[in-house]
């Protein structure tokens, strides 16, 4: 199915989960806020939320500097 990634169309299989996709970017979850259709995600909720068809995803890293 396809969702939208930070804007972009991607693939993904039918029950993905957030966990799940972050792996298959290999992300690593403690270094993003991940946002699902316009709302935040605790990070608890990464490996019990399904992505849907058409959901748009955006993940961000956090970057530190100073």
């Amino acid at each position: 199915m396809t969702i939208q990634l930070n804007g972009e169309p991607h693939e993904v299989g039918s029950d993905t989960t957030v966990a799940g996709l972050l792996a298959a970017l290999d992300i690593d979850p403690r270094r993003v806020a991940v946002e699902r259709n316009f709302v935040v995600l605790k990070r608890d909720l990464y490996a019990t939320t399904t992505i849907e068809a058409g959901d748009q995803i955006e993940v961000v890293n956090f970057v530190g500097g100073g």
